[in-house]
């Protein structure tokens, strides 16, 4: 900070120069350049009035003597002992400063100033002293832009940088950057990388607060980091959306970085600035603030115009239950999850075919428009088609281990390799992103990571090697800095990556604020086009619905005579069987040869001929796909083999015939296969 305000004094009085021509101008600017090397002479005209004075005072006493050289040895020490944290050239040169300056005091005060060959002593030692200082001076600030300042050079060479060179430094508000070149064909980047917490700890910092990024185009030159103070350890909390009924394409805000900039990512890829679409994981430990984070994210992608969220949460939306009236779908996690994966999968090459259909090669904002460009093929004769546009889409697997513990470690790594040119964003949450949860091609197609404080032995799991060699580490955080992360992603400049930041904190008084930006997307967000929708619903059935209108309310299941029968027993205390509960005891007992409609296979103790059984199945698969669950197997037909006296065999027999007849589809997970919704039944 000095150093910036000297300059901007010296270009002050630069201006002035330039803009006076009388002598005022000049004596001002010759005296302010001079100002830095007057203290050397200063001190060599105070010696010299100091001898005169003293040689009044002490001339010829003995004591006077004695005291003095006793003085002079004393400071001379002083002066050594003082220079002990300085470069080995000042400490010696200020020593023998003070033992000149000190030898002559006193010979001129017991002796005179004028006495012998002290006034030569003094008109050619005081000046030469005095020049030699100013020339260290003038050697602190070198053309080429490195420095060597003794400061510089003793820290470099406690951590064992002694032949680095430090160049130009910018100095900002809580950040200092300073370019580095080491020592060619002796030192690299790696080298710098390894001795970031040591130069840490002579600086008394959190090794978070040093970071080094390595310049690409060369092995010996980087940017050393430095971010004395932690602007993150103040809460800021959640100001709420930053560009309500924005574009997807622009950045979303979630935080601030350590230097009070915004913290920022974006999902959907820009041509023009050659910004590849990403997908995004969330890693962090227990407590690391990884619910925030996601709210975070959620609101600012629920508070844009052309996207639609699609979110599983086997936490059964805890912590996103506020939101819930802005998704366009909502999952559970188990069976509705498994649908919401392949309905991923199934939307994936509709929407890559309509997008060519339009020429667009990507997904951009004005996809999401009504088409009434004639750069498309959707039409043979060329005319503007009029198609709905097609909003972006996110993906969002909450607390994903438990789906990937259920579908297989492989379960997003289709959606993940091919969903970004379709307009799709994965985002995938979890603890601990290890390669026995989540498989190396799944992570390796999530490019983008926000990773917050985990156990040390993890961060090799979300941060890139680089960005750790950088001066990253999410380890030293753990579950104590909660919001605390670094972000690496498409868009951020690199430097950013190893810069750590926190997330907005989102307390429950934020819970109306949430609920009101959730009736805003539900009012004002994008709606599934056409292809989206068809292509989901042709997976899921009923199970897809769509963002619910506004003013929809879910109603209760009504209450059947049956289950009140039940409940007025359970309340009034009666030890009835619920299923006698509901029978009324006037009513006349049925005849015998009054049957009903019931098939033969219900009965109790009939075992189903094979063609029954195979009728029978087909009638549980309707009742599943009814029932909304439009993924299953063998286990879902446990109760069901009981009850009917099958064998779990012929189940899966049953299974592959139905997935022959085009019933059934198999899924990622072996023994799982997936309904093709009935027309009839929807």
């Amino acid at each position: 900070m000095a150093t910036a305000e000297r300059n901007t004094t010296e270009q002050q009085y630069e201006d002035q120069l330039r803009g006076s021509s009388d002598g005022n101008g000049l004596t001002a600017y010759v005296l302010h350049r001079a100002k830095p090397h007057l203290p050397p002479w200063l001190c060599a005209g105070g010696i010299g009035l100091a001898g005169a004075l003293g040689s009044v005072q002490w001339q010829g006493s003995v004591a006077a003597g004695v005291g003095l050289t006793l003085a002079s040895v004393a400071l001379t020490g002083v002066a050594w002992w003082a220079g002990k944290s300085t470069g080995q050239q000042r400490r010696l040169h200020s020593a023998i400063t003070v033992a000149a300056g000190s030898a002559w005091l006193t010979g001129a005060c017991l002796a005179g100033p004028t006495a012998g060959a002290l006034p030569d002593l003094y008109l050619m030692g005081g000046p030469a002293l005095a020049v030699s200082w100013n020339i260290r001076m003038v050697l602190r600030r070198n053309v080429d832009g490195t420095t060597a300042g003794g400061t510089d050079k003793g820290l470099l060479e406690k951590v064992g940088l002694a032949r680095a060179q430090i160049g130009a430094t910018t100095v900002e508000p809580n950040r200092v950057t300073a370019k580095m070149a080491l020592e060619a064909g002796e030192q690299t980047n790696e080298d710098v990388a390894k001795v970031l917490p040591r130069i840490a700890s002579a600086l008394d910092l959190p090794t978070s607060a040093v970071r080094y990024m390595g310049n690409p185009d060369s092995a010996r030159r980087g940017e050393l980091v430095i971010v004395p103070e932690d602007m993150l350890a103040q809460v800021a909390d959640w100001p709420g959306p930053s560009s309500l009924g924005g574009s997807i394409a622009e950045p979303l805000v979630i935080g601030r970085y350590d230097d009070g900039s915004p913290l920022v990512l974006w999902l959907p890829g820009d041509p023009e600035t050659k910004r590849n679409a990403t997908h995004v994981l969330i890693a962090g430990g227990t407590g690391s603030g990884k619910g925030e984070t996601a709210l975070n994210l959620m609101t600012e992608i629920l508070s844009r115009r052309d996207v639609l969220l699609w979110v599983s949460d086997p936490k059964m939306f805890q912590d996103f239950r506020p939101l819930l009236p802005g998704m366009d779908w909502a999952a559970e996690g188990g069976p509705d999850t498994e649908v919401m994966v392949e309905a991923l999968k199934a939307v994936i090459p509709a929407r890559t075919r309509w997008l060519g259909a339009h020429g667009y090669r990507q997904w951009v904002p004005a996809a999401a428009e009504r088409q009434t460009s004639r750069d498309n093929t959707c039409r043979p004769d060329g005319t503007p088609c009029g198609c709905p546009g097609m909003p972006f889409l996110v993906g969002w697997q909450e607390e994903a281990a438990s789906t990937l513990r259920a579908l297989g470690d492989d379960a997003f790594t289709g959606i993940a390799q091919e969903a970004r040119s379709a307009g799709v964003s994965l985002i995938v949450s979890l603890q601990r992103p290890s390669y026995d949860q989540m498989s190396t091609s799944t992570r390796a197609s999530l490019p983008s990571v926000i990773a917050l404080g985990c156990d040390p032995r993890d961060e090799g799991f979300s941060l890139p090697d680089s960005v750790i060699d950088a001066g990253a580490h999410p380890g030293a955080w753990g579950n104590r800095r909660p919001g605390y992360c670094y972000v690496v992603s498409p868009g951020i400049p690199e430097d950013r990556y190893p810069s750590p930041g926190r997330t907005f904190a989102l307390p429950h008084t934020a819970t109306p604020a949430m609920e009101a930006l959730a009736a805003w997307a539900q009012a004002n967000g994008a709606t599934a086009d056409p292809v989206t929708a068809g292509a989901a619903r042709a997976v899921a059935g009923q199970n897809y619905t769509g963002r619910p209108t506004p003013g929809t309310v879910t109603a209760a299941p009504a209450i059947t005579g049956e289950e009140d029968a039940v409940v007025e027993a359970e309340s009034s205390g009666l030890l009835v069987d619920p299923e006698d509960a509901y029978i009324d005891p006037e009513a006349e007992l049925p005849d015998e040869e009054d049957g009903d409609d019931t098939p033969l296979w219900e009965s109790p103790g009939h075992k189903p001929s094979p063609d029954e059984a195979r009728e029978l199945f087909a009638y549980a698969l309707d009742d599943f796909e009814s029932a909304g669950q439009m993924v299953v197997g063998p286990k879902d037909f446990m109760d069901w083999c009981d009850r009917h006296q099958l064998s779990r065999p012929w189940v899966s027999a049953r299974l592959k015939d139905a997935a022959l007849d085009g019933r059934l589809e198999p899924t990622s997970v072996t023994g799982r296969w997936r309904i093709v919704p009935n027309l009839k039944i929807a």
